[in-house]
């Protein structure tokens, strides 16, 4: 069997530790300009008459449309899909068309799609040109930009696109999961009108979402999430806030590793690796290929090594092992014969040294006949 050949990828850029490091002292800053006293200690629930929303919530969201150059932000239940779900009910209105990237569509984010009964239009964002004419048409009120890469060889800068469909009069709504605060900039932050992410994949408790962006668009999202039981609670917000304030640094952490375990296996440091390749195949991670069509093996192979086996949100609080696991989906569907001969790894909290020596276990591990 002829082994597939890993595709150039093109990863996002990352933050280097020591403006990780400042990042993460700005929002401090941030949160020290809206909370006081004992309010980072209690929470409150429920619709609160006024803002229509728990106190200590609101808070939350200023810090994030404070922290982000924004002009407002709203907590959302349902984590990444919930928030851009929530700003493209604001944005889009059924039958019309919206500019997508030409790419396998993210799977919660088609059901969305489908859901909203928009007509999405496919444009290629790697070719400049091509998104320039599209824009141009006058079709489109509204494009979706997904920061993280849907296909391997994804090259587009997201800010480029973006500028290209203010300087067009369309509207962004960009989906910055996996990417936010891992890239020197969000969205919002690159001039989009809606930065989406989950707080759920900063460390947050399970099913908080954030959208950040313009303030007549955050207040549609606001007034659709009127309900009680739709409401981000306060001790969820604070929860949230806590276990952001140290993901800067961790996520530089992670970078760093990430690239010294690229390195190391490019040099030849484990035997039964063929190529190794940073992507963004959703999260920042390492798209690790094969001498042998194992790949399929391997994540049960490194589970007995300490390595998680699956993930639980992708960087979330749970995952602090590294992990070995198949392709991303979106990936696979764009290039399904990488599916038995590739492997994705995270380092997580882990370092380089740990990361490499599961490897070698695992493969050494699946080399032996069986029955040993």
């Amino acid at each position: 069997m002829e082994p597939p050949v890993l595709p150039e990828t093109f990863p996002l850029a990352t933050v280097p530790l020591e403006e990780a490091v400042s990042r993460q002292f700005r929002l401090l800053e941030a949160t020290a300009a809206h909370f006081e006293g004992e309010q980072l200690l209690t929470a409150d629930t429920g619709v609160v008459p006024g803002p229509g929303r728990p106190r200590t919530t609101a808070r939350v969201e200023a810090v994030l449309a404070d922290f982000f150059g924004a002009e407002d932000a709203a907590l959302v239940q349902g984590a990444g899909t919930g928030a851009i779900r929530a700003a493209l009910t604001a944005a889009v209105r059924p039958g019309e068309e919206l500019l997508i990237h030409r790419a396998p569509v993210y799977r919660t984010t088609a059901v969305t799609l489908r859901g909203l009964g928009v007509r999405t239009v496919e444009v290629d964002l790697n070719d400049l040109g091509a998104l320039r004419t599209a824009l141009a048409s006058g079709r489109f009120r509204w494009a979706v930009i997904q920061h993280s890469r849907q296909r391997l060889g994804d090259s587009y800068d997201p800010g480029e696109v973006i500028t290209a469909c203010r300087a067009a009069g369309v509207r962004t709504v960009v989906d910055d999961n996996y990417a936010v605060l891992r890239t020197p900039a969000a969205g919002v932050e690159l001039g989009a009108d809606a930065s989406c992410f989950s707080l759920f994949k900063l460390h947050g408790p399970e099913g908080v979402g954030a959208v950040v962006g313009a303030g007549e668009l955050i207040a549609r999202v606001r007034h659709d999430n009127y309900s009680g039981g739709g409401q981000v609670q306060g001790h969820q917000a604070l929860d949230a806030l806590r276990a952001l304030t140290h993901v800067p640094v961790m996520w530089a952490v992670q970078s760093r590793v990430g690239a010294e375990v690229a390195g190391r296996l490019a040099a030849g440091e484990v035997d039964g690796v063929a190529e190794v390749r940073i992507a963004n195949a959703q999260d920042r991670c390492l798209l690790v290929r094969l001498d042998r069509p194992v790949a399929a093996r391997l994540p049960a192979a490194a589970a007995e090594f300490g390595a998680a086996p699956y993930p639980v949100g992708s960087n979330s609080r749970y995952e602090i092992a590294p992990l070995f696991y198949r392709m991303s989906s979106s990936s696979l569907d764009d290039a399904p014969e990488l599916a038995d001969w590739t492997v994705r790894i995270n380092p997580m909290r882990a370092g380089a040294d740990l990361v490499i020596d599961i490897l070698r276990r695992s493969l050494a591990a699946l080399n032996e006949p069986k029955g040993r």
